[in-house]
């Protein structure tokens, strides 16, 4: 099985993409880039400008405000897409805690699926609302 169809079927699960078609996923997978990440990896800096977001499928990451670690994240959860589109600088440091596996998307691809399903819109927006009320 290839990477696009098992990333489509682990996606189709998670809860925050439910409402999403068949297709609509299919198009998300083609739109990001499967990677692996080794732990203690930094996907991404606090105060850098904001270029990429993730989709974690599998593993953990810290996410660190200075050197306090102010949540923890793990499959389904969204990472980098605040600073994508506030078109602020990060906020947080991101580090895999343990090995990952996620979905790299650029900004440009995650701008494009936004503009083009408002269904992953909503659902990235809803992740992102529940991820920052939890860090309070």
């Amino acid at each position: 099985m290839g990477w696009k169809k098992r990333e489509k079927e682990r996606i189709e699960k998670m809860t925050a993409f439910a409402n999403l078609s068949s297709d609509q996923i299919h198009r998300i997978v083609e739109h990001s880039t499967y990677l692996t990440v080794p732990k203690d990896w930094s996907l991404m800096m606090e105060n850098t400008a904001a270029d990429k977001a993730y989709l974690i499928l599998d593993g953990e990451v810290s996410v660190r405000h200075g050197k306090d670690e102010i949540a923890r994240l793990g499959p389904g959860s969204m990472i980098g897409e605040v600073a994508l589109v506030a078109h602020k600088l990060r906020t947080a440091t991101v580090v895999s805690a343990t090995a990952l596996e996620v979905l790299h998307f650029t900004a440009e691809a995650l701008q494009k699926l936004e503009d083009d399903i408002p269904a992953f819109k909503q659902a990235v927006e809803e992740l992102t609302a529940q991820r920052l009320a939890a860090e309070k």
